[in-house]
């Protein structure tokens, strides 16, 4: 079975399905790629995807300790290159519990460097992770 389907409903949109829950992203082509810019664009998703693919192995990790996440955030910012039009750099800045100990940390940041999303990315792309504990 497919992961996913999608279908292109113009005006540079599409519309995918996720087949095992049948959950529906769109996207958009971003404003500087002649776009409305009305949602997630294709490298923006890959981005989220970096940071979301981080979170949840941290997540996984986590759970095996006894340790809570759930107050814990992220943001990602994209840079992109031209010639080729590519993503050059993903930044993603995570807000972590104060409360977690220096073992608990090291452990944590190290599963979020080694999740699929990011061992899977052009090793071209510069990935700029930091935490800040909170």
């Amino acid at each position: 079975m497919s992961t996913a389907t999608a279908r292109y409903t113009g005006q540079l949109r599409t519309e995918a399905t996720h087949s095992a829950s049948c959950n529906v992203i769109f996207t958009d082509a971003p404003l500087d790629n002649h776009g409305r810019g009305e949602g997630f664009s294709p490298t923006d998703l890959v981005s989220t995807a970096l940071g979301s693919c981080m979170m949840t192995i941290m997540g996984i990790v986590a759970d095996r300790s006894g340790l809570d996440l759930t107050s814990t955030t992220f943001s990602v910012t994209k840079h992109m290159a031209s010639d080729p039009r590519r993503i050059a750099q993903i930044d993603v800045d995570f807000r972590m519990p104060a409360t977690l100990s220096a073992k608990d940390r090291t452990v944590l940041e190290n599963a979020a460097r080694t999740c699929p999303v990011a061992l899977s990315l052009n090793p071209e792309i510069r990935q700029q992770v930091h935490f800040s504990y909170e």
